[in-house]
């Protein structure tokens, strides 16, 4: 039996999340990509709290990035989400792509992150 494209990103995602996992002192940075938006959360899973997040709804990455270019939108939101949690104290991430391909905007959100000072 052939799974589905959906049914293959969501077991890798489950096979992730069983291995990734956000500390205090390493919290996660988890990203959702949907057709048109990407959002970016840092998370402590113990508390099971956000600590920073970004996305390419808000009005200060959609002034920045050029309409349609979504991995140069990608590119802003890993930079904000990185920005933002410097701001809290966090240096530190481990990163769970949520079960999708590191790749394209998955990728170009990484290497943003990373260039803004984000260690992972």
């Amino acid at each position: 039996m052939k799974l589905t494209r959906q049914e293959s990103k969501q077991r890798r995602h489950r096979r992730i999340r069983g291995k990734v996992n956000g500390s205090p002192e390493r919290p996660r940075l988890a990203v959702f990509r949907s057709n048109q938006h990407i959002y970016a959360q840092v998370i402590d899973d113990t508390k099971q709290h956000t600590l920073a997040a970004a996305s390419t709804v808000e009005a200060e990455v959609k002034s920045k990035s050029s309409s349609g270019d979504t991995c140069a939108a990608s590119s802003e939101v890993g930079k904000l989400v990185a920005k933002r949690a410097q701001e809290k104290g966090i240096s530190k991430v481990v990163f769970d792509r949520g079960g999708n391909i590191y790749h394209g905007r998955i990728k170009a959100l990484a290497d943003a992150a990373r260039e803004a000072g984000l260690d992972f």
